[in-house]
């Protein structure tokens, strides 16, 4: 499945960005983004099914010798990369708005 023109929500933008700054797995994601698991796990496999992320999961090995479970580590595609950038215009332009001391004149 590829993804919609739909602009990214404002939380799966969170989680791209998180990705982009080199948090890889969802406990980091989480607390990157200061989002709860409930949010950020649907959200991974929405962005997955949206083809706007790749995943892979760790060498089980490695984690039984650190004495946790298996990491799914995530990466975002190109068309993530691309989904990113849309949602950083559009969040400056919100941004501008809050920004602008003009204010509307009523008719």
């Amino acid at each position: 499945m590829t993804r919609s023109s739909t602009p990214l929500s404002y939380n799966a933008a969170l989680v791209l960005q998180a990705l982009a700054q080199g948090f890889g797995y969802g406990f980091e994601i989480m607390r990157a983004a200061h989002l709860p698991s409930g949010t950020v796990y649907p959200l991974l496999r929405r962005l997955e099914a949206d083809g706007l992320l790749d995943s892979s999961w760790e060498d089980a090995e490695e984690a039984r010798e650190e004495g946790r479970p298996p990491r799914r580590y995530y990466k975002a595609t190109r068309a993530g990369q691309a989904a990113l950038a849309e949602a950083r215009e559009r969040l400056r332009a919100q941004q501008a708005l809050f920004q602008s001391d003009t204010a509307v004149e009523e008719a």
